[in-house]
């Protein structure tokens, strides 16, 4: 039986698993019921279970002789959106909705545990599947690795996947090198003098300053950045302690978020920031406060465990069902926090179904569904590549950097 005929052999279970995920979503660390329906699965497949945290769980399928450990990662949040589907199987809790897909993700990974666990003869090492709570608040991969999932035994590399509405059901798109991009918040507090509208001439109006400002922090990208350097400053939030439409506040708070690919530009862009802010406040008689918060780090795909999926894909999907994308995106992805340790790399699968348009809807809308026909090509290619890079591990330095 090939790797795609027990991927069809499992799919009515995975979709049986994802229906009763979807129907009964848990928003970031609060997965209890999902980690629990998870491990037993897992324990069903006779696949051992740790528990990481509160809601984490990871499942060591030991093979038929010493080697390396590859891991595979699932996220099983939903986020606090109200479904709007009318599907049969929608949300059953209020506010609740699996509108990026990580009932897709997890099913599928349960599917993959299922099909390589029927195959341990051909597994020379180990497979640890992690199923990660919290993506969507993107804490979530970090506390794992805290937690110690890439140890005990190490983990010597790692993929994951993401559905992907752009593409046709059942394909994968793969991209080597940046794919996703760092994703870092910023808060600037500017301090004038507040007055009345009336006299502005009495004032050192913050609104005002924070126009200034938040015009030159648009330039940092065009002038301050090579232009062959993907980045973004978006400016997303502006309030003022003004109360009333005659006053003049005392203060204005903006912020928003940056995002870049490499670690240069990420380092650079925010001194340029704090730099320009402080100058253009302070000539205008008033103090600013910068303050910046990194986020997850970008996701760095490895080319050899690219080259590994794309030679497992294209041998149970076809050459057709495998197309490179042309660009990496400015979204934010916490996969980027074991990349930081081990090679690995993310690839996306595409659901869309050619007789929905909701489909084609983008991640996070009320109202996207995704085409479960995609998960069996999930599962095919998951399973797939763990046993070519067993096969292919030579090429691939066992290495944990710590």
């Amino acid at each position: 039986m090939s790797i795609y005929e027990a991927a069809l052999k499992w799919k009515d279970e995975a979709i049986k698993l994802r229906r009763h995920i979807h129907q009964h979503p848990e928003l970031s660390n609060q997965e209890f019921a999902t980690a629990e329906l998870v491990a037993e699965f897992l324990t069903s497949l006779d696949i051992e279970v740790e528990r990481i945290g509160p809601t984490g769980v990871a499942g060591l399928l030991r093979g038929s002789g010493e080697g390396p450990v590859f891991g595979i990662r699932a996220d099983m949040d939903a986020l606090p959106i109200e479904e709007q589907t009318g599907l049969p199987f929608a949300s059953v809790n209020s506010g609740i909705m699996h509108a990026c897909g990580h009932d897709m993700h997890t099913a599928i990974l349960l599917g993959t545990a299922a099909v390589l666990s029927e195959r341990r003869e051909q597994i020379k090492g180990t497979v640890k599947f992690v199923f990660q709570p919290a993506e969507e608040v993107m804490s979530g991969a970090s506390n794992l690795v805290e937690g110690g999932v890439l140890d005990n035994p190490k983990v010597d590399a790692m993929i994951a996947l993401h559905v992907w509405p752009d593409a046709p059901a059942g394909t994968i798109a793969l991209k080597k090198g940046a794919m996703l991009a760092a994703a870092d918040a910023f808060e600037i507090r500017i301090v004038g003098k507040g007055g009345h509208a009336a006299y502005p001439h009495r004032t050192v109006d913050p609104v005002i300053i924070a126009a200034q400002v938040i015009s030159a922090l648009q330039t940092i990208v065009s002038r301050n950045v090579s232009p062959l350097d993907p980045a973004v400053i978006s400016i997303t939030q502006l309030s003022s302690s003004s109360q009333a439409f005659n006053i003049i506040a005392n203060e204005v708070r903006l912020g928003g978020t940056v995002r870049t690919h490499h670690p240069d530009v990420r380092s650079a862009i925010p001194k340029q920031m704090e730099k320009l802010a402080t100058a253009i406040t302070e000539s205008f008689g008033g103090q600013a406060e910068f303050i910046y918060s990194k986020g997850v780090s970008p996701v760095i795909n490895d080319e050899r465990i690219i080259d590994i999926i794309e030679e497992a894909a294209s041998s149970v999907l076809g050459r057709e069902g495998v197309v490179y994308l042309k660009e990496a995106s400015m979204g934010g992805e916490d996969f980027g926090a074991y990349l930081e340790h081990i090679p690995g790399a993310m690839f996306r699968l595409g659901t869309v179904a050619e007789d929905d348009h909701r489909s084609r809807l983008p991640l996070h809308h009320e109202s996207i569904i995704f085409d479960e026909r995609a998960m069996v090509s999930g599962i095919a290619v998951l399973a797939e590549t763990a046993l070519h890079f067993f096969r292919k591990e030579q090429v691939i330095p066992s290495r944990h950097l710590g």
